[in-house]
């Protein structure tokens, strides 16, 4: 099946570039283009693209705020001539950069990651492997975090709070959920509806009244709960 696409560049003579390199793809159909965000909401709200080609500096806009205006029911691409950007990108998931002006061999691997995606499952949410990193964006700085740093996970309302085994606190427009679906199950389980911990940080078990437990993680200043329920879950996880 072809996927449908659309190019957004503020100039017509890059949007007649890319179009022509989208062309040598026989499952890439390039269906609208646009110059400005305005038009773009439009064409995506009537020709629902499954991929959308974005420049990011285009004329007294910028096309990361296009993502503040649609939902993001499509596949990123950024085409762009800088590569300042390149981190916030992939931050939200863009799936790929490309640089200006586009290399042929590289535009093919990002059109062999979108179909090797589409197979998989667009909706399908990344899974973090224990050495990644995650980008997090402080307001006025931005940092790493590598996953394997991660002491445990607490619920703040529709947000949460990453601690790390530093002693640091993140806290991140991320609910509870989306961690639990993306943090690597080998190494972090759920022991509470508003607790994530690290299994690696463990320094401590005692049983607890009503079939509960208690942990103690080496670098929290608090010992943490195990609820019934996921004690009982624990238990048979490492029985």
């Amino acid at each position: 099946m072809k996927q449908k696409a659309i190019i957004v560049d503020d100039e017509r003579l890059a949007r007649k570039e890319l179009r022509s390199l989208l062309m040598e793809f026989d499952r890439i159909s390039v269906v609208g283009e646009a110059e400005n965000l305005s038009d773009t909401i439009n064409l995506i709200q009537t020709l629902k693209p499954d991929v959308v080609f974005l420049d990011i500096q285009l004329a007294n806009e910028n096309g990361f705020d296009l993502l503040d205006k649609v939902e993001k029911n499509f596949k990123l691409i950024f085409v762009t001539a800088y590569d300042a950007f390149a981190i916030r990108a992939f931050e939200i998931n863009a799936l790929d950069y490309l640089l200006k002006p586009v290399n042929p061999e590289r535009l093919a691997k990002a059109i062999e990651r979108l179909f090797v995606e589409d197979k998989e499952s667009s909706d399908e949410i990344r899974k973090l492997e224990y050495n990644d990193r995650l980008f997090i964006d402080l307001g006025e700085r931005s940092c790493f975090l590598k996953v394997s740093e991660i002491s445990h996970v607490t619920a703040s309302g529709d947000y949460s709070e990453a601690f790390t085994i530093r002693g640091q606190k993140f806290m991140l427009e991320k609910p509870l959920r989306e961690w639990e679906a993306r943090l690597p199950e080998k190494y972090f389980t759920r022991i509470h509806r508003s607790t994530i911990i690290n299994l690696d940080q463990i320094e401590k078990i005692d049983t607890w009244f009503n079939r509960t437990l208690q942990i103690r993680l080496k670098n929290a200043p608090i010992e943490f709960t195990v609820s019934r329920r996921y004690a009982a879950k624990l238990k048979d996880r490492f029985a």
